[in-house]
Parts: C-alpha cells; sequence; structure tokens
C-alpha cells in the first residue's frame, strides 16, 4: 500500500544546520526558496548574476552565489530545480566535482536521473520532492497554513538519514500538510510524461483543435465553436478537479451526462486506448527521452515548426479576440 507522509511523520529537526543551495530562483526555485527560509533553513539562491532570477532574489533578501561550483560546494542539500535537459550540464560541470558523502542531491522530477543524465557516486543521498502544484500555488498555499500534496522518493539513501531529510525538506515547503506520497524516480518519470502527453497538453490540445475544425468546418461560427470546445473546458475541469468525475456528472445536466456516458467512448475508442499504450511503451523504454535530447542537440527544429504551426492555428486569432472582450482575465 502505497505510504503518505503528513506533518507528525517528519521534523523539521533534521534539516537544522544545514544549508540547501537552490538551483535558479524561477517560479519553482522562488517558492521553494521562500517555504524553507520561513521554516527556519538556511537557503542560498544560485542565479547568473543580472538575470530576472538574481534581482527578484536580491529583493527577496537571498543570499546570491553565482559561481555554481561555490553553491554546491556550500551546500548540504542540493536543490536542482532548472529544466529537465539542463541538469545535465549542471551535475557535470559544476556539482560532481563538489559531491562529498553527507550531501543530497534534491530532485523535483526524475527524467534526467531516470534516463541516465545524471549518474551520481554512490555515497552521496538522492531524493526527489514533486510538487502537484506549481510554484506559485506551492507559495501561496503555504502562506495561508496550507500545503500542496508531493510526491517523494529516495533513489540512494547513503547517510542513512535520507528519508529524515527528504521528509523534513517536504514539511517545510508545507506538503506535509496535505500529504507526501511514496513513490520511486521511475513512477514519477514515466507517468509525469504519460500525463502531459496524453490529456493534460497532447491529448487535451489536440482535441480541442480538432473539435473546432469539425464544428467550423460544418459551418458553425468560429466564436461560438471557441466557447463550446474550449472557454467551456475550464468549468468542466475544475468541476473534476474539486469534486472528482462522478461529482462532475452530479452538477451537470443529465442531457451533457448521457452524451458523456454514450458518446465519450466512441471518441476515445479502443484504436485510442492501443495508442495510449504505444504512447506509454515509447515513454518506459526511453525511446521518448531520446528523441527529445537529440531534438535539442540538433537546436529543436521540429519543436519550433510545430509550435509555430500551433500559435497560427485559427483557433488562437478567435481565441485572442474573445478573451479581450472578457476583462476580467487580467485583473490583478
Amino acid at each position: 500500500m502505497t505510504r503518505v507522509f503528513y506533518d507528525a511523520d517528519a521534523d523539521l529537526a533534521a534539516l537544522r544546520g544545514l544549508t540547501v543551495s537552490v538551483y535558479d530562483y524561477g517560479s519553482v526555485g522562488r517558492a521553494q526558496a521562500l517555504n524553507l527560509r520561513d521554516s527556519g533553513v538556511r537557503v542560498l539562491v544560485c542565479e547568473r548574476p543580472d538575470t530576472p532570477g538574481a534581482r527578484r532574489a536580491a529583493e527577496d533578501g537571498f543570499e546570491l552565489v553565482a559561481a555554481r561550483g561555490e553553491a554546491a560546494r556550500r551546500g548540504d542539500v542540493l536543490a536542482l530545480l532548472v529544466a529537465d535537459l539542463a541538469q545535465e550540464a549542471l551535475f557535470r560541470e559544476a556539482i560532481a566535482p563538489e559531491l562529498r558523502p553527507g550531501k543530497m542531491l534534491l530532485f523535483y522530477h526524475g527524467f534526467a536521473l531516470h534516463y541516465g543524465r545524471v549518474k551520481p557516486p554512490r555515497d552521496v543521498d538522492v531524493v526527489m520532492i514533486a510538487p502537484k502544484g506549481p510554484g506559485d500555488l506551492l507559495r501561496q498555499t503555504f502562506v495561508k497554513g496550507r500545503g500542496v500534496p508531493c510526491l517523494v522518493a529516495v533513489h540512494q539513501d547513503a547517510s542513512g538519514h535520507a528519508w529524515e531529510r527528504a521528509l523534513a525538506y517536504g514539511k517545510a515547503l508545507g506538503a506535509t500538510r496535505a500529504g507526501l506520497i511514496e513513490t520511486n524516480f521511475r513512477e514519477e518519470t514515466e507517468t509525469d510524461l504519460f500525463g502531459e502527453q496524453a490529456v493534460l497538453c497532447g491529448g487535451t490540445s489536440e482535441l480541442v483543435r480538432a473539435s473546432y475544425e469539425t464544428l467550423v468546418g460544418a459551418g458553425y461560427a468560429p466564436e461560438v465553436a471557441y466557447f463550446e470546445v474550449l472557454h467551456e473546458l475550464k468549468l468542466v475541469v475544475d468541476l473534476m478537479y474539486e469534486h472528482g468525475i462522478s461529482g462532475m456528472r452530479e452538477r451537470i445536466s443529465e442531457t451533457a451526462v448521457y452524451g458523456d456516458l454514450t458518446r465519450g467512448p466512441r471518441v476515445v475508442d479502443a484504436g485510442v486506448r492501443e495508442r495510449l499504450k504505444e504512447i506509454l511503451g515509447e515513454i518506459q523504454d526511453g525511446r521518448f527521452a531520446r528523441e527529445w535530447m537529440a531534438e535539442n542537440a540538433e537546436g529543436k527544429p521540429r519543436f519550433k515548426r510545430l509550435l509555430e504551426e500551433g500559435q497560427n492555428h485559427p483557433i488562437e486569432g478567435v481565441g485572442r479576440r474573445l478573451r479581450a472582450m472578457m476583462p476580467w482575465f487580467h485583473e490583478g
């Protein structure tokens, strides 16, 4: 049975006297650094000089360390909060030379380690704390005395204290107020990639565009099509987010529920389910990771072309015009 850890299971004393070096002061890094400091943990921020992140970290009162190797040398817990494909160079060039027994590497996503791009020595702790929400939400809930659930994994426990320190780090973020859910690097990485590709980004965006094209191609107004297949999606997703699928069905019309129950399986049919298995297989055997790393090595030509094609889709122009009619989107 999956273990879930709460406040009573973690002790901040496990981080007492230790320094956390936070690499990258973006949305994720800022939220974690602020929560850690507010929980009594000593934090250094590693950012390149004269960047927006460095300026904001200075405004927030953090000690800034520009040299990545120095941050690795001075830190006991090294929080690698940079993008997946940036972790390999950071680790090889700056962190690996400074690793000593007793240090702990902390990841927020398992991609680089799971696919062998980062290979820590056996005498350091390797853990992961993966928040199930963006950085801004992690910070906002913490300030309000609540928390965002996180996944926790220990890949290497060289010191014998990796679990204690990982749980303490999660508690310092506020995660144990909601729950720290045990996982491992393989499970987190593969399910995260699959969720992004099949539902959260790839599946959803392509279904929205295809549905828009179907309605407009049948002669319906683009504005009406936009509202039906994109704008109202948030309303339904919010209901699912707050109440689950069954709870969502309790809160919409019976006509909508009947269409959901009878037509949904025709949209996501046996062929779609087979292709979902194919996509998962490409993640599991490393084909997607190799493809993405090769794409980056070539300067991302396909990525840029597909991104531009998406930006030029007719639904984007219609959406910009309609969203301008709803100024409350931009308030604050």
